[in-house]
């Protein structure tokens, strides 16, 4: 595996830190590739029960690496945007789509492709230095990695429009009153905290993270009614599980539960 990403599992936690540093995490064809894999290997592995994304250095990524595109712009470029099919659109499935919570830990800058990434994640935690950008309108192009789908759904369509038509940083403060950040921390705590707050997700009832994952998704392109239906489904589905039964005879016993994941 490329070391671009590195990758562990302890405890059922996957901990994916993109590492091209010296680069501000960019993204290039090595780094796509690879973080493309390493998501889909922790969203098939059974035994991770959460990821933790983030980035090693001052950046957690700065998008697209435009030295490489320029050159496969100057080459031809006729399969210079592949990359959108190719890496950024399986990347983002990977990451809204897997049955079990990923958490971005963003430790500076998360801009383009990278701030699309975090959007995806089902909870971010922000380093006081860090800052989310659009970017796309200012090289020319529209937006990708799912933020037009991610970003209303956090902020709503009208500022979704304003900070893609004008693409600025948007600070760590900024970020959690307009909802893109769940918590800021400062720089110094944001490894210690993110890894708390994944932990307590690895350690938690991973079939019902899933089912709540499924059921916001579901939710957010059907109506009432459809989704209705879609809960009861998932809720029969959710208790069925071990750590159901285990919940409720923990709870009626005045105990604290211990999840397994089943």
């Amino acid at each position: 595996m490329s070391d671009t990403v590195l990758y562990d599992v302890t405890e059922g936690l996957a901990t994916v830190t993109l590492n091209r540093p010296d680069a501000m995490n960019a993204l290039n064809d090595e780094l796509k590739s690879a973080l493309r894999d390493t998501l889909q290997q922790a969203a098939e592995d059974e035994s991770v029960r959460a990821v933790l994304l983030t980035g090693n250095g001052r950046a957690f990524c700065v998008g697209q690496d435009l030295k490489e595109h320029i050159g496969a712009l100057k080459s031809g470029g006729g399969n210079a945007l592949r990359t959108v099919e190719d890496h950024y659109n399986p990347i983002t499935l990977a990451i809204a789509g897997m049955p079990k919570p990923v958490v971005a830990a963003v430790n500076g800058v998360a801009a383009g492709a990278g701030a699309g990434f975090a959007f995806a994640a089902d909870h971010r935690i922000l380093a006081e230095s860090a800052a989310f950008n659009t970017s796309f309108a200012g090289i020319a192009l529209t937006a990708d990695s799912g933020i037009s789908w991610t970003l209303p759904r956090l902020v709503g369509p009208g500022r979704a429009a304003d900070l893609l038509f004008f693409p600025r940083s948007v600070r760590s403060g900024e970020a959690l009153e307009l909802g893109l950040a769940h918590r800021v921390v400062p720089d110094g705590e944001l490894a210690e905290q993110a890894l708390t707050v994944a932990r307590e997700l690895a350690q938690g009832p991973t079939r019902a993270y899933a089912a709540i994952k499924e059921s916001l998704a579901y939710g957010a392109g059907h109506s009432l009614a459809e989704t209705l239906e879609k809960e009861a489904e998932l809720q029969i589905r959710a208790g069925a599980s071990e750590d159901h039964q285990a919940a409720v005879e923990a709870f009626v016993n005045k105990e604290k539960p211990r999840f397994t994941g089943r």
